[in-house]
């Protein structure tokens, strides 16, 4: 419910927060995106720290906390008039945002048992597609309307939800903080685990699919292929459908570590044939086989999308130290946030640029990664102890 609240309020804010800012205040779209890059960036190098705060004081204290505070900066996004308060309220909020992400992590582990953490987080971002869906559609009333305070009013649903979601939050059982680290013992423990670190690298590689899908494709379609413009729209609907009926069937495979890694291989073979065919959509092709031929690459991408969400959930949550889950799943989401940040320049000059031998070399470049988080799993594996029904 937590999510479901948050979602709506980020999908209503996602839509409308860029032309309010350009629009509205006047800040450019360079000065946008310099904020947002930097805030961003900020929030990736924060989210350890908080994920660690979460794990001494208590995830379920430090996500509310975290949550309220989200809430103030999105409501203070309201008062920013230049370009230097923008950038400090777009620092906070993703400081918060990737805190909070951290930190509502920890608590899942902590309220759910080892077995059911990758299900549960499946419904969670089965959940979280359809709250930025139904979001989306209030941001786009917001737009229709063009003014003020049409923008003004969807910053403020969206911070009223992340109040909304802390108290939602108070309602789960309270995680006691883990015990202080032993004399001689680093605080960060995370930042001197290699395997994990390459896992969170590899990971990042295989979440170029997320850039590949808001930057990408639309730009593809648009320029390479003869399908029509609203078909942008088609493929996003595509993949909120399918996450939102079937990530948990999907996560339903995944049970220890021997799965997820199954599974993972198999996502990057279903991403290496998305790409293989989005690259046939291409040419001189009629409108309606061109866009026959995205909806069947766009069918792939998500499947191998839930695939590899599902299975690198179990290798996330499985592989972290025992009380010290918000500093890991902080470390794993930076990787994430990478990928959210140098994708889209390096997809397109891959792809864009690149044509076919773009897309192929990407398609091979997702089944390289999934084919490597076998090694580097039994590597982590090796590093700690980890139950034998879960040998890789």
């Amino acid at each position: 419910m937590a999510q479901l609240t948050n979602a709506i309020g980020d999908g209503a804010y996602y839509v409308c927060s860029v032309l309010y800012f350009t629009r509205i205040v006047g800040l450019t779209p360079t000065q946008v995106g310099l904020g947002l890059t930097v805030g961003w960036t900020l929030g990736t190098f924060a989210s350890v720290p908080l994920g660690h705060l979460a794990d001494r004081r208590g995830p379920r204290g430090v996500a509310v906390a975290l949550a309220g505070a989200t809430a103030v900066a999105v409501a203070a996004f309201a008062l920013v008039r230049s370009f230097p308060a923008f950038l400090v309220v777009a620092c906070i909020y993703t400081i918060c945002q990737c805190g909070l992400v951290a930190a509502r992590q920890a608590l899942l582990a902590g309220v759910v048992d080892a077995a059911g953490r990758t299900k549960a987080r499946a419904y969670m971002q089965s959940t979280a597609n359809a709250g930025i869906a139904i979001g989306a559609v209030i941001g786009g009333v917001a737009l229709q309307f063009d003014t003020e305070a049409a923008y003004l009013t969807a910053f403020a649903l969206d911070a009223a939800t992340f109040l909304a979601a802390a108290l939602v939050l108070l309602r789960l059982p309270r995680v006691p903080g883990a015990a202080r680290p032993e004399k001689g013992e680093p605080v960060l423990v995370v930042l001197r685990d290699r395997p994990y670190a390459v896992l969170t690298a590899l990971n990042s590689v295989l979440m170029l699919y997320m850039p590949l899908l808001s930057v990408v494709l639309p730009l593809w379609v648009v320029g390479h292929t003869g399908a029509p413009r609203w078909m942008v729209s088609v493929l996003m609907v595509i993949n909120t459908v399918a996450v939102v009926l079937f990530q948990v069937s999907v996560a339903n495979r995944v049970h220890d570590l021997t799965s997820a890694v199954r599974i993972v291989r198999l996502s990057g073979l279903f991403l290496l044939a998305s790409c293989v065919v989005f690259a046939f959509s291409s040419g001189s092709q009629a409108a309606w086989v061109a866009a026959v031929v995205l909806a069947a690459g766009a069918v792939l991408q998500v499947a191998g999308e839930m695939m590899l969400a599902s299975g690198y959930w179990e290798i996330s949550f499985g592989l972290a130290v025992e009380g010290k889950q918000g500093q890991y799943q902080g470390f794993f989401g930076s990787g994430i946030a990478v990928a959210r940040t140098l994708g889209p320049l390096a997809l397109t000059a891959l792809v864009i640029d690149g044509g076919a031998a773009g897309w192929l070399g990407l398609g091979v470049l997702f089944l390289a990664a999934a084919l490597a988080t076998g090694p580097a799993v039994a590597w982590a594996r090796r590093t700690r102890p980890v139950p034998s029904d879960q040998a890789s």
